[in-house]
């Protein structure tokens, strides 16, 4: 199974969902968008595959969302779009495509519903929060 990864290495959440995604034996496609930048026909796309508006993958800390009026009321999608093609760290990440589906996987363990195969346990997150147990079953958070 192909899966790409719409990838941040400076977010932890994101280096998480690498790790997982190798640790389960895949080879993923990474693409730094925040080297590659955004299109918009492209982010439509992720979009409507993920279920999600450009508002609701829109990242409002750690972003200059605030200071571009983004977080305001009626602010529109169209808007909100322009602005992540021109801003790319305003989409939130990361962003998985495989064959079950497209979602942002924050948490990042959102990423195991994306995978024909679990990593083998035990696997714990970078933060030490533990995953999938000794007998390879998902560990469910509180």
């Amino acid at each position: 199974m192909n899966i790409v990864i719409h990838h941040n290495p400076d977010c932890g959440t994101s280096r998480n969902v690498v790790e997982i995604v190798r640790a389960a034996g895949y080879d993923p496609v990474i693409i730094e968008y925040l080297k590659e930048g955004w299109t918009r026909g492209q982010l439509l796309g992720l979009f409507a595959a993920a279920s999600l508006t450009p508002r609701a993958a829109l990242r409002e800390s750690k972003s200059p969302a605030r200071e571009l009026g983004l977080l305001e009321p009626g602010v529109s999608d169209e808007r909100i779009l322009a602005a992540m093609c021109a801003v790319p760290i305003l989409v939130n990440r990361p962003i998985v495509c495989s064959a079950r589906g497209v979602r942002l996987c924050r948490p990042s363990e959102t990423v195991l519903d994306l995978l024909d195969r679990l990593p083998p346990g035990p696997f714990a997150k970078e933060d030490g929060a533990l995953l999938i147990d000794a007998n390879g079953q998902r560990v469910m958070g509180d």
